[in-house]
């Protein structure tokens, strides 16, 4: 009894027995490789519209002036001092610093490194992010030391009737 449940159900020595059977395999490697193909040609074009939209946005960057934001009134800021603001969103951080009666810097204070917060150090004269000892050259927000290696995003103002206001943030040029 137990000699017939171990014999194998075809001859031993014939090792093409499936050859001739329908429906044995229902995906073979060229079936499942059409297959592959297939579904990724389905992914990238269902992904262009997306892509479209992405581009569409990413060239007008540089333009894209959005709803001017007071930052402070003139008389509430004095030479060497820095305010901070959220520009262009409520969650997007900035420095606004006042070097001269009339020249104003505004960045985008999160470090290019690793987005800590950066800071106005008024004694020093220097743009500082603490993390990492990273420092940026206040006129142009270009790194000068530690490990950042892009510039800070800088965001265009304008004074108008008494007051700083954010107009845009500038594109970042390689």
């Amino acid at each position: 009894m137990t000699e017939n449940n171990n014999k194998i159900p075809f001859n031993e020595d014939n090792y093409t027995h499936n050859i001739n059977r329908n429906n044995e395999r229902k995906l073979d490697r060229r079936g499942f490789m059409k297959t592959l193909v297939g579904a990724a040609g389905v992914f990238a074009i269902s992904s262009l519209p997306w892509g479209a939209t992405a581009a569409k946005e990413l060239m007008g960057l540089g333009d894209k002036e959005y709803p001017h934001k007071k930052i402070t009134d003139l008389k509430s800021i004095g030479v060497g001092d820095a305010v901070d603001f959220a520009f262009p969103g409520e969650h997007d951080s900035a420095i606004l610093i006042r070097l001269s009666d009339e020249k104003f810097v505004a960045y985008q204070n999160a470090c290019t490194h690793l987005r800590c917060p950066v800071f106005w150090d008024k004694k020093e004269e220097e743009m500082i992010c603490p993390c990492h000892h990273g420092k940026f050259d206040v006129q142009t927000g270009s790194p000068i030391a530690g490990p950042p290696r892009r510039p800070l995003p800088e965001i265009q103002v304008k004074v108008d009737k008494g007051a700083v206001y954010a107009v845009r943030v500038k594109r970042y040029e390689t």
